[in-house]
């Protein structure tokens, strides 16, 4: 429901958003002062800034906050320009800065840390967490309702997702196999319900980071930083002798990363996860396929385009994360009304879960939930809720009180309607 002005170089991108999307799409370059007049920019509320190029981005929000006083949003690559922002909040003319790999390496060692985990958000400073899971046909709840399978106090079935639709379930719900469930709840029941739903596979510990590009990097450190020990493999030798510099905790080893027989010699068979970022989305598909192949527990594929994602987890890569999707969630929170504090998309959009604060003139405030849902559309369902630092598991008769914060699922159609009356 917001008016949206996109400025792109690109004539034939510009084409064919004028005819898919509603947004008015202009031809021209972002850092000119001329085409941001021609967009509005001086009238707007918000300007993103999120081409390919970290310098072009930084230069179109400090042009932006010459004409007016939009609330600026840059997209960045360089953990280095993050840092120097971070420094000086409002640097470079930005009001908040996003960085890619930082984000899409957060996101990986998150689903790392979980085992059976396609997804995993926190909420409330870490209090609360979202996770999605995919059903396996040999899962002990496969087949189970939702009142059978919910024997942990703390956590709530958010919703059921299937190749059609997102259901908020009830008890008598039955949690079918082929299905994906999202829990949300203290981080120590998602991680019961998780070793509860897969008792086969355990938390990874051998951890495999082939390719070591910016993403690699980031992730290989966080990895190394959480106590793991990562293997990096990376096939240029100048780079590798970069990443054994800066990353202590991890073994690097330059080579190619497709000779099967390397990877068996080096004991990728026997890892509980091998994390793939290479130099094109069909060398991450092959590798990750065939690390898989070969007899990994769990494979996790950098996917640059996002149209792929679904195709590599249907012919065989477990979690495959789209770069790009991390940072529009990041973003996405800004854009809605009362700005959400935090926002996960879940299935490339089908639903959003977000937390916010409850005000005092909320429909929520004061009322059991089971009165207030009521006024609620479908497609909702309150997962968790913090007051005074203690996380509260909302069943019908609890009372949601005003400053609470609670973490709402929501059906993305009805998101900009469950928001307005919160």
């Amino acid at each position: 429901a917001h008016d949206v002005v996109v400025v792109d170089v690109d004539g034939e991108r510009v084409e064919s958003l004028t005819y898919s999307h509603d947004v008015l799409a202009i031809e021209g370059d972002g850092t000119s002062l001329s085409t941001l007049e021609e967009a509005g920019v001086a009238e707007a509320d918000m300007v993103i800034a999120s081409t390919d190029d970290d310098e072009t981005n930084l230069v179109a929000c400090g042009t932006a906050k010459t004409l007016g006083d939009a609330f600026t949003i840059a997209r960045v690559r360089n953990t280095n320009f993050l840092r120097t922002w971070r420094r000086s909040e409002g640097a470079f003319g930005v009001d908040f800065m996003v960085c890619t790999n930082l984000l899409t390496a957060e996101a990986i060692v998150r689903i790392a840390g979980l085992p059976a985990a396609r997804d995993v958000d926190p909420f409330a400073g870490g209090r609360v967490q979202m996770a999605e899971f995919e059903v396996g046909d040999e899962s002990p709840i496969a087949g189970q309702t939702v009142e059978a399978a919910d024997r942990w106090d703390s956590l709530t079935f958010a919703a059921i997702i299937d190749d059609e639709d997102v259901t908020v379930p009830h008890g008598d719900t039955v949690i079918e196999a082929g299905s994906k469930v999202v829990v949300i709840g203290t981080p120590e029941s998602v991680r019961e319900f998780a070793e509860a739903l897969a008792p086969d596979e355990k938390r990874a510990r051998d951890v495999f980071v082939i390719g070591g590009g910016s993403i690699g990097y980031e992730t290989a450190r966080l990895l190394g930083e959480a106590g793991l020990g990562p293997r990096v493999i990376h096939d240029d030798e100048a780079r590798a002798r970069e990443l054994a510099e800066a990353i202590p905790e991890a073994i690097v080893m330059c080579h190619d990363p497709t000779d099967a027989d390397f990877l068996l010699r080096e004991h990728v068979a026997d890892a509980d996860l091998a994390v793939v970022s290479l130099d094109s989305d069909e060398r991450t598909l092959l590798v990750a396929l065939l690390a898989k192949q070969i007899g990994t527990g769990r494979t996790v594929a950098v996917v640059e385009t996002g149209e792929y994602v679904r195709l590599f987890e249907a012919v065989g890569v477990d979690v495959a994360v789209n770069p790009r999707e991390v940072v529009a969630e990041e973003i996405t929170r800004f854009t809605h009304e009362g700005q959400a504090e935090n926002v996960a998309v879940i299935e490339s959009d089908r639903a959003e879960v977000i937390e916010i604060e409850v005000a005092d003139d909320s429909v929520l405030a004061g009322r059991p939930i089971r009165e207030a849902a009521e006024d609620f559309p479908r497609g909702v369902v309150i997962g968790a809720i913090t007051r005074n630092g203690d996380v509260v598991t909302p069943r019908g008769g609890t009372v949601i009180e005003p400053g609470d914060h609670i973490v709402v699922l929501a059906d993305a159609s009805v998101v900009d309607e469950v928001l307005s009356s919160l």
